[in-house]
């Protein structure tokens, strides 16, 4: 019995993407007869014909059609395979975080690489549907999320708050209130760093006006700060690790969207797994 190939089905799907069978044996980096010959077994194999042969020309019939079809799905299960398992490996000795934002990471990844010694530790920033789905497919033990989410196979519980305020030079005409909201800084240029997460969202909806400075190095950006009258912001939770912004005033964003409530979410069969870690956070916040 002739065995199914997946490699056969990689290069039936090149053919129907490609269009002909010349255009897929030159991105599959092989001669056309060799790829009429690895058809031509994928037919033998299948015991039915999947080409229209004429001439000066190979076209898919139905049968073909069907089968590409089919093979999109095989081709698929078997890539998700390949990830589910590797994802699997780096479980056992490595612990992944995903976070919506970079403020949870700063003590989360200091914590983890406590409590599990013998786990390397590693995180990312990603937007929610991605964090969501790294969960499922175990590429992340756990996640961070600006929000609460229930469902029946998650552990999910609070983490942690954080507050958004502006930072503004002492002359800014806005720099003696006691509160703003993004409208009345929206349609002047602002620092942003570039890697801030769902905030980066949060400024382009409150604030459609402005113009976004963004600076992707720290440094530079801690430089520009002090070093011109742009608006920028912190966080109290930055203001925690690093101090206040010097020269600058901080005022509170009065905007509910500037006010955020970190969740911690697993799998539940991951929790017993994460149950140190997990004790640590609630007692912490207690």
């Amino acid at each position: 019995m002739n065995v199914l190939e997946l490699y056969q089905l990689m290069q039936l799907l090149a053919i129907a993407e490609c269009g002909t069978m010349s255009g897929a044996a030159e991105r599959l980096h092989l001669s056309q007869p060799a790829l009429s010959r690895s058809m031509q077994k994928l037919e033998d194999t299948l015991q039915v014909t999947l080409f229209d042969r004429q001439k000066n020309k190979v076209s898919l019939n139905k049968n073909g059609e069907l089968a590409v079809e089919q093979a999109r799905r095989v081709v698929q299960q078997a890539q998700d395979l390949v990830e589910q398992v590797r994802a699997y490996d780096r479980s056992q000795h490595t612990i992944s975080i995903g976070s919506c934002a970079p403020a949870p990471l700063w003590e989360l990844v200091s914590l983890v690489s406590q409590l599990y010694p013998q786990m390397t530790v590693s995180s990312e920033m990603k937007d929610t549907d991605q964090l969501l789905s790294g969960l499922k497919s175990n590429l992340y033990q756990f996640i961070i999320l600006p929000f609460a989410l229930e469902a029946p196979n998650l552990y999910c519980f609070p983490f942690e708050k954080e507050q958004l305020y502006f930072s503004l030079p002492p002359a800014h005409p806005l720099s003696g209130s006691t509160g703003l909201y993004f409208e009345d800084i929206d349609g002047e240029s602002i620092l942003l760093l570039s890697q801030i997460g769902f905030w980066r969202e949060v400024c382009r909806q409150k604030m459609p006006l402005t113009r976004a400075l963004v600076q992707t190095e720290q440094e530079d950006y801690q430089e520009l700060v002090q070093a011109t009258a742009l608006p920028s912001f912190v966080s109290d939770l930055a203001m925690r690790w690093a101090g206040k912004p010097k020269n600058r005033v901080v005022i509170p964003v009065l905007d509910p969207e500037a006010t955020v409530v970190y969740h911690f979410l697993c799998r539940k069969e991951d929790k017993k797994k994460l149950s140190a870690l997990i004790h640590r956070i609630k007692t912490d916040e207690e």
